[in-house]
């Protein structure tokens, strides 16, 4: 197996490792740190004299902005020499700037802590490391070069003392291909150790994807309550008027005759669409969740649901418009499964709000067994929750009971917003009781 890097080249047999090129491509990268290294010193110092000078300037500021930022660009240098040495490619841990400019980049990059582990790295390198490297290239060069040059330039000596020189240089420079390797393959290992990618640098990542979903389920929630708003005050409206208008001209005809028969049609079909536009508008975004809250809203479902319902909520007021949304399609998914796949005779809906977090569970005396991958629904219901940072748990026994437990955490920067555990119950008539309402089949 072939050698990965500069370490795992020092294990080969010495005959495979010699006529390799790891000994060269050590030295060049030794050669490349070093001369970095010194271009490194030189700048840091001119931008720390401008920014010293002129500190009382905005120029000033801006000259320490880029001694800050100057570790960037080793960093980046640095990645691609380790290709010299390292197979394996060191990926770069900044976040990517969503926003157009040069203030957004500053913006993101001077709070990332990567950026200062890189000007870590930077002052590292080239106040130690590059002058090891010069260092240990010069022992590399000088050595062989004084050994093997001695018959050109030892004029004063004897030619056997030139002849033994130069003999000796021979497997002193073989030797020397060694420790240049393990230099050059220790120096990456410590880069690789300071500017691979940390855990932080993944959460810091996983955080903004996770900011970036939740922005866009808000954006969608926003469009879904648009749509809701303009089918209940517009498409909804003008389906009454016209089934009202349809109605008077019925009223109107002789009864039996044939435009009285094609009327009374009409008018049917009317109020069947009213109902059908009724069902959408609640699938798109039920307007009583907006405005009446969580048990209200899961006490409507459960009042058209084709079995007994109990609800019990007990909840400290309102919560945040997604968690909301999320737990009122979870109670609707899940009881249409119960009447469609359980064979069950009752249901149970409760709903607590317990150490950050809004519990809802829908139980019901079916025959269990529920399977996700059956095509019931369930994996659609655990990707919703997933999109809130939810978590779905499911148990269902073969006979029986069945019980679906759904974990939606609040924000942190939500709770302080809640009132206190006031509970906040499903009004009468909605659902039963105002705690537990054993809804009867069918009826709106």
């Amino acid at each position: 197996m072939p050698a990965r890097n500069a370490l795992e080249a020092l294990t080969l047999r010495p005959t495979v490792f010699l006529r390799s090129g790891w000994p060269w491509r050590s030295l060049a990268y030794l050669s490349g740190g070093a001369l970095l290294g010194c271009v490194t010193v030189s700048v840091v110092i001119l931008l720390v004299l401008i920014g010293a000078l002129l500190s009382i300037l905005v120029i000033g500021l801006a000259a320490y902005v880029a001694t800050a930022l100057s570790g960037i660009a080793v960093a980046r240098m640095e990645r691609r020499r380790m290709r010299l040495v390292d197979a394996d490619v060191l990926p770069d841990p900044h976040r990517p700037v969503l926003r157009p400019g040069l203030r957004a980049w500053l913006g993101v990059r001077l709070r990332e802590q990567v950026t200062w582990r890189e000007l870590g790295y930077a002052m590292v390198s080239a106040g130690l490391l590059c002058w090891m490297d010069l260092l240990v290239v010069g022992v590399v060069v000088f050595v062989p070069g004084a050994t093997l040059g001695a018959p050109f330039y030892m004029t004063d000596e004897q030619w056997g003392h030139r002849l033994l020189m130069f003999a000796a240089g021979i497997p002193l420079t073989v030797v020397l291909a060694w420790p240049v390797t393990a230099w050059a393959g220790a120096r990456a290992a410590m880069a690789r150790a300071i500017l691979a990618p940390r855990a932080h640098d993944a959460d810091e990542k996983l955080i903004e994807v996770t900011r970036s979903r939740a922005r866009l389920v808000d954006a969608f929630e926003l469009e879904r309550r648009r749509i809701e708003r303009d089918l209940h005050d517009g498409a909804q409206q003008r389906l009454v008027a016209l089934s009202l208008q349809i109605g008077m001209a019925r009223l109107e005809l002789p009864p039996g005759s044939p435009a009285a028969e094609a009327v009374a049609a009409a008018h049917d079909l009317a109020k069947q669409a009213q109902i059908e536009l009724r069902e959408l508008i609640r699938g798109v975004h039920p307007k009583i969740l907006t405005d009446r809250g969580l048990p209200a809203a899961a006490g409507e479902v459960a009042s058209i649901a084709p079995l007994p319902v109990d609800l019990d909520f007990d909840l400290p007021g309102r919560f945040p418009i997604s968690l909301e949304l999320t737990a009122y399609f979870v109670i609707a998914e899940a009881l249409t499964n119960v009447a469609k796949h359980s064979g069950a005779t009752r249901a149970r809906v409760t709903g607590r709000f317990t150490e950050g977090r809004l519990i809802v569970e829908i139980r019901d005396d079916g025959r269990g067994g529920a399977d996700p991958s059956a095509g019931t629904g369930l994996i659609g219901l655990a990707d919703r929750v997933e999109v809130v940072n939810g978590s779905v748990a499911l148990a269902s026994p073969p006979g029986g009971p069945t019980v679906l437990r759904v974990e939606l955490p609040l924000p942190p920067e939500d709770l302080p917003s809640l009132p206190g555990r006031a509970a906040a119950k499903p009004p009468v008539g909605e659902a039963g009781d105002s705690t537990s309402g054993d809804v009867g089949s069918g009826h709106e």
